[in-house]
């Protein structure tokens, strides 16, 4: 047996009050707002009236406090997968807006393919597809919640749409604490469902943590 579906779960907002770029950096846990996010999706989850067997999330901070009330609600304890982590990235601890002014960080966006501020981004599909598919011939059965972070998320879309990596992180369709739902085909996974459980939430939300 194996999973049924995957369901890839972003964070809700982040306690970032001098809206800093994250990345990796750590004591970076949810907002207020954040952990009602993350309770909206945990809701979600469970309205759907599904067999959960498998629940994990990414060693940072936003994302353990994103999966507790999934834990809490679908009664399942929190696995945690190093892969499904957020991307490194130069610009960490800096306000992106300034930094990108400043000629001594121009170095770091010479090439946007790549990126070469931070992660390949085949690296990040590479890893993220390798976790995808051990956690879904690890569930017995019922389906499996991964929490992790818009741009492993992303890049999982892009690459199963079959589009090009690069893209314009302003227009990434991966909200905050928002679930993208996978399933088998073949040798592969197709997206089959997307949601925004959080929406109502989200006017006035800061989510500037990552490129």
């Amino acid at each position: 047996m194996a999973a049924s579906q995957i369901h890839l779960v972003r964070h809700g907002e982040v306690h970032n009050p001098d809206r800093v770029l994250y990345g990796r950096l750590p004591e970076f846990g949810l907002s207020e707002r954040g952990h009602k996010m993350a309770a909206a999706a945990a809701n979600n989850l469970l309205s759907r009236d599904r067999h959960y067997g498998t629940l994990i999330a990414s060693p940072l901070q936003r994302a353990q406090e994103s999966a507790a009330p999934v834990s809490t609600l679908l009664s399942l304890p929190i696995g945690t997968e190093e892969r499904v982590i957020e991307p490194h990235n130069y610009f960490e601890g800096k306000r992106m807006s300034r930094a990108v002014l400043n000629p001594l960080n121009w170095h770091a966006l010479r090439d946007p393919n790549l990126p070469s501020w931070g992660e390949p981004y085949g690296s990040i599909v590479t890893r993220m597809m390798a976790a995808i598919e051990d956690v879904w011939k690890n569930t017995s059965s019922g389906d499996a919640v991964i929490v992790s972070h818009q741009l492993p998320i992303w890049m999982v879309h892009r690459y199963l749409a079959g589009e090009s990596l690069r893209h314009d992180p302003r227009k990434r369709r991966c909200a905050l604490s928002s679930i993208t739902t996978l399933e088998r085909s073949g040798d592969g996974f197709i997206e089959v469902d997307y949601q925004d459980p959080a929406a109502a939430l989200s006017a006035g939300s800061v989510d500037v943590g990552a490129v």
